[in-house]
């Protein structure tokens, strides 16, 4: 299917016929492996011809791109939106990233069947591994634009945001993900709140 003419779609039908096949395609990898999925099962799930499938994407592989960007918009950018208004000061800091921590946990259980296909895909396929990459470095840029809005203006906060992601990304992953019978991740949350806490109000 080298040759085929890939098209956008301009009519409500087939906008909506593209987006069931990201969705339905991308669940599908996500459910079976990308190995283990091909073309026409995602058509099938889709409810559309495999020829249909081809007239959008070159291969699963987009599809697998496609779905992603919808992963993310899901689980990363939800989690720190309702934040954008809120004036942020040291008073509130902890409030606030609970907030955000309970957000994350939220929106990664959403998720669950997705996440271990796509941690393993970053490590064997580049455009995958780029894509979290750029977007890590984009929720960095949007959190670090928002901390200086609230007069958090350090010379290193790019740094010190880059860092807050990394814990954040942690603790969720131990909540939904890992759940260690051993751990109390009311403490273990805590003691995150408090790093971040340090981190954003230690001067230099």
């Amino acid at each position: 299917m080298a040759d085929n003419i890939i098209r956008e779609p301009i009519q409500k039908r087939s906008i909506e016929k593209k987006e069931r096949i990201i969705k339905y395609g991308f669940d599908l990898i996500c459910e079976k492996g990308y190995y283990n999925t091909n073309t026409a099962e995602i058509a099938k799930a889709a409810g559309v011809s495999t020829g249909i499938v081809y007239s959008y994407f070159t291969d699963k592989h987009d599809i697998l791109l496609e779905g992603l960007k919808r992963y993310a918009n899901n689980i990363f950018y939800p989690s720190i939106d309702f934040i954008k208004d809120m004036t942020i000061t040291e008073k509130n800091l902890d409030e606030i990233i609970r907030k955000v921590i309970t957000q994350f946990v939220k929106n990664h259980k959403l998720s669950q069947s997705a996440h271990e296909e796509i941690t393993a895909m970053t490590h064997s396929d580049i455009d995958v591994a780029n894509f979290f990459h750029e977007n890590e470095i984009d929720m960095t840029n949007v959190l670090v634009e928002l901390l200086k809005k609230n007069n958090f203006n350090y010379s290193d906060i790019v740094e010190r945001v880059h860092v807050i992601i990394g814990l954040i990304d942690n603790i969720c992953h131990e909540i939904v993900y890992h759940k260690h019978k051993n751990i109390n991740y009311d403490i273990m949350t805590d003691i995150v709140v408090n790093e971040i806490v340090n981190i954003l109000t230690k001067q230099k």
